[in-house]
């Protein structure tokens, strides 16, 4: 008797030979099919569903009255009447404008010297709650607290409080530093040194991220530069600076474009120093001006063509820390 054979697999037939098979066309066709397409777009939908309400609001309050700003820049508008077209007139006024000049100037002062220092306190407090110590969790919320309320308006009447005539600022530099300045509020020359202490103040922000940062480095590469002898500052300038430059750029990044933005500080710090803001236009910041332009004098337009100064000097300034990344942000994937 010849022996019956059993078919290898190799000699097994193919899906494709032996045809779809049972559930295998539909299969196919739930996948491509125009079920497969319904179900598609009524996913989509329910996705543009919930959505809907972030869309509505990106279109009504931000979309919107930006495009609008952009018109008016180019216009006479004051508020009550019709705008009327100018071309680029509100810009040219601008230029030649000596306060809007001193606002630019106010303004970059605040953002070279008070974002370095605010972020230095940050990273220093940071390097402190990085080491084990008791009461990690209480140190690191207290911290962090002034960020939530520095910029409330509480916050900024009770610092004005403390730096004004014969507060607790002025008596404690007259006992301890000798120094009869009087109160910084009212002084041109020291009001924006309160703004700056309040900024710094409100560090918590950036420690968080920073703190964030050093639990990413490797202990071992502490241990080794220990070994070799290294002392504290070459650690933190070999190992520490280069493992957190990511989070050093980004904090940069953020509280360069928040210094831009400042109003709220200082015009209540200004407000009532003699000025809309400050004595002598000492707190005379960007959009501190902008506001007195915009609701003050009712030249809206002009307030418009300034905001949009404010958003290509915002944008330039970001495009170079970006392209100075390259120089001194170290990435592991670079590395690798």
């Amino acid at each position: 008797m010849t022996p019956v054979q059993t078919p290898t697999a190799a000699a097994l037939p193919t899906g494709d030979a032996a045809g779809p098979g049972p559930g295998r066309g539909g299969a196919a066709e739930e996948r491509s099919g125009p079920g497969a397409r319904r179900r598609a777009r009524r996913e989509n939908l329910a996705g543009y569903l919930f959505m809907s309400p972030w869309i509505a609001g990106f279109a009504l309050l931000t979309a919107g009255p930006m495009i609008a700003s952009l018109y008016f820049a180019f216009t006479d508008y004051n508020l009550f009447d019709a705008p009327r077209w100018i071309g680029l007139k509100n810009f040219t006024d601008m230029f030649a404008d000596p306060r809007w000049r001193h606002s630019v100037d106010v303004t970059l002062w605040y953002v070279v010297v008070g974002t370095p220092l605010k972020l230095a306190a940050a990273l220093a407090v940071a390097l402190l709650l990085n080491q084990k110590r008791r009461g990690q969790g209480f140190y690191r919320a207290a911290f962090y607290a002034p960020s939530l309320i520095g910029a409330s308006v509480s916050i900024a009447v009770v610092w004005r409080a403390i730096f004004s005539d014969d507060a607790i600022v002025d008596r404690a530099q007259r006992s301890l530093l000798g120094m009869d300045v009087g109160g910084w509020i009212g002084d041109p020359d020291w009001i924006v040194y309160s703004l700056i202490a309040l900024t710094m103040w409100q560090f918590g922000a950036p420690m968080v991220i920073f703190l964030a940062g050093l639990k990413q480095v490797p202990r071992e590469l502490y241990e080794a530069a220990e070994v070799d002898g290294a002392g504290p500052w070459r650690r933190f300038w070999n190992i520490t600076l280069p493992m957190i430059s990511p989070v050093l750029f980004f904090n940069v990044l953020l509280e360069t474009i928040h210094s831009f933005q400042i109003f709220g500080s200082a015009y209540i710090l200004g407000g009532q120093a003699g000025g809309t803001c400050g004595p002598a236009d000492a707190t005379l910041v960007y959009t501190c001006y902008l506001y007195v332009q915009g609701f003050e004098n009712s030249r809206m337009g002009f307030a418009s063509a300034m905001a949009w100064m404010l958003l290509l000097a915002v944008g330039l300034v970001t495009a170079v820390l970006f392209w100075s990344q390259k120089r001194w942000v170290h990435y592991e994937e670079a590395a690798r």
